[in-house]
């Protein structure tokens, strides 16, 4: 019985070397973003990295595969852009729980899961494997001057080298890179030898004006990029990775809004899934929810104990290495529109789709649509044979 019991707690959730480099998969995703909503809002950094860190342990337990955890990237911009206040971030992540919680219990989210064909999923997918590629090496890569082209240059060259080796997990030997480059360029002793300081999540009781406002300014331009990318393609890359798995779109809607019904009321910052996260895990190593324990597990002890040195702690992670593992991580992400290839009106459907997301406003809600809609018509008049 205790055999049987421990094989399958190590089938959902293990804790080895390539679950370790696959913990940095979406390091270089999530990291910028943290710190840019932070700077822009003056948020708790404590609460924030906590709070951020004990959802994405949840959900490694939750599921037992890599599913992790992720800051809302249109939201994030908007709050970035705009330097919107705490009290609203928090009042619009109430929102979105609630709307995705609507979406989940009436089954509405499966209506859509069945309308979206799968050729817009994977144009979406597309669109922002492009984006994130594209952040990487326009802005990353080139942070450190020549001598970052240099680290990520020789990063890239080991990622390629070892793509796939689950002896010497690529990830690892490029976070060691990293922490070399920073030891001899920017390292700073302080975060080390500063005391060390227990701090706690702030408990917060968003408002009704802060909901309507957080609503209007975040939720909104949120919520089509949440469907597309956070549950619809994040589902679709379940099914491709863990068929085994008893997981959809309800499910994933549900977990995804209940974070966001927790997280305001202790001064967390609204999160998702992501299909772009899940399969930069995996690329890199990850195939159980261990990977995800070990990277929250990460963010809650920085929050729990260095939260007042966290700026400094991040230049562990230089730039280009960031920009290595994100580059990556959409090129992946990107790739998984081969199995639509094969059909000339699906992969029209997807580039199509693709184009929309990157080119624009709103793209992934016109994507969405105008992608649906071609592929019916498309369907049912022979447009492309």
């Amino acid at each position: 019985m205790l055999p049987q019991a421990i094989s399958k707690i190590s089938n959902r959730v293990r804790l080895d070397r390539n679950e370790l480099a696959g913990a940095f998969g979406d390091i270089g995703t999530d990291l910028p973003l943290i710190i840019g909503v932070l700077a822009a809002s003056g948020a708790d950094t404590a609460s924030v990295l906590i709070l951020y860190g004990l959802m994405q342990i949840c959900s490694g337990f939750w599921y037992g595969m890599p599913m992790p955890v992720q800051p809302l990237k249109a939201f994030a911009a908007l709050v970035i852009s705009k330097k919107i206040q705490p009290n609203i971030i928090y009042g619009g992540g109430l929102t979105i729980g609630i709307s995705m919680l609507l979406l989940s219990v009436t089954g509405l989210i499966n209506w859509l899961a069945r309308i979206v064909p799968k050729a817009v999923v994977r144009g979406i997918q597309l669109g922002l494997g492009f984006q994130l590629a594209t952040l990487a090496l326009k802005e990353y890569v080139p942070a450190e001057g020549i001598s970052g082209y240099i680290l990520s240059g020789l990063c890239f060259v080991v990622a390629v080298a070892l793509w796939g080796n689950r002896k010497y997990p690529a990830a690892l030997l490029i976070v060691v890179a990293g922490l070399i480059f920073s030891f001899f360029f920017h390292f700073s002793s302080s975060p080390l030898t500063s005391p060390l300081s227990l701090t706690f999540p702030q408990f917060h009781i968003p408002t009704q004006a802060d909901m309507l406002t957080g609503f209007v300014l975040l939720a909104l331009p949120q919520i089509p990029l949440s469907l597309g990318n956070s549950i619809l393609a994040t589902n679709q890359i379940v099914q491709d990775l863990y068929p085994e798995k008893n997981i959809n779109v309800q499910k994933i809607s549900f977990t995804y809004s209940l974070m966001n019904l927790v997280s305001p009321f202790f001064s967390g910052i609204p999160v998702c899934h992501g299909s772009g996260g899940m399969v930069g895990h995996y690329t890199f190593g990850a195939r159980t929810g261990g990977s995800v324990i070990i990277y929250g597990s990460l963010f809650l002890i920085t929050g729990l104990l260095f939260s007042q040195s966290f700026q400094e702690l991040v230049k562990i992670f230089p730039m280009p290495v960031l920009g290595t593992l994100l580059f990556f991580e959409g090129l992946a992400l990107a790739l998984l529109v081969r199995d639509v290839t094969t059909q000339k009106e699906d992969l029209f459907i997807a580039v199509l789709v693709a184009l929309a997301c990157l080119g624009l406003p709103y793209g992934y809600l016109v994507g969405l649509i105008l992608g649906t809609a071609t592929f019916y018509l498309i369907k049912k008049y022979k447009l492309i044979k």
